[in-house]
């Protein structure tokens, strides 16, 4: 009992660690969100004819160097291509529309195309539409881990999965501030992800108490 005692603070230890670090890191620097969730410049060349991304993607980096960029077709016959990078200035982007003029013989002139801002998504507007549902599986959940672990006690088991799927949440945020992963398309996927195997895990400790508990009964 002593060792497992230990583990367990041991390990109570380091979430502890994990969690704080992340909370300084998110209220001192923030997450690293991904470029579609950033504020960011945009440009949109009217190309007026078929083009390749990979050309687009060849053109930026060669004006913007290691810069990430987005580039979408845009327009219902995809003649036209939105540029979005962390910053272009107006050098970089007379370069952009010199080398797609001299690439498909356009003429797109760079006093008539404009920068326009991108404005930031805030994290909790990513997560906002799967709150409620996460709310309503949860509070399912619970009700089912109550029926079907009563004899280990409802109130405890209650306390338990409640907090064990809470932990295993600000863990995963705290990991993902810290090493600077950044919040995008995949961050909704990991979290449901992280979701489902805390159930799991939750759920075969609870079975395997729950088969203890019969024996000690049977005896």
């Amino acid at each position: 009992m002593k060792s497992i005692s230990k583990k367990a603070k041991i390990i109570a230890l380091i979430v502890a660690i994990i969690i704080i670090a992340g909370v300084v890191v998110t209220l001192t620097i923030g997450f690293n969100f991904d470029l579609r969730y950033q504020e960011a410049k945009e440009i949109q060349l009217y190309i007026e004819k078929e083009f390749n991304i990979s050309d687009i993607k060849q053109i930026t980096n060669e004006v913007l160097g290691n810069q990430s960029v987005i580039i979408r077709k845009v327009e219902v016959y995809e003649d036209s291509v939105n540029i979005i990078a962390k910053e272009i200035t107006d050098e970089q982007k007379t370069n952009i529309i010199n080398k797609v003029n001299e690439k498909y013989g356009t003429q797109l002139s760079a006093d008539t195309t404009q920068v326009t801002t991108v404005t930031r998504t805030r994290g909790r507007d990513i997560i906002k539409p799967y709150i409620f549902p996460l709310i309503i599986a949860t509070v399912i959940i619970l009700v089912y881990m109550a029926i079907r672990y009563y004899k280990l006690g409802i109130l405890k088991t209650l306390v338990k999965t409640f907090i064990t799927l809470v932990l295993a949440q600000a863990i995963l945020w705290s990991l993902m501030a810290i090493v600077r992963l950044p919040i995008g398309r995949l961050t909704i996927p990991l979290m449901l992800v992280i979701y489902v195997l805390s159930l799991l895990g939750l759920t075969s400790n609870f079975e395997k108490k729950l088969l203890e508990k019969k024996k000690e009964e049977e005896k």
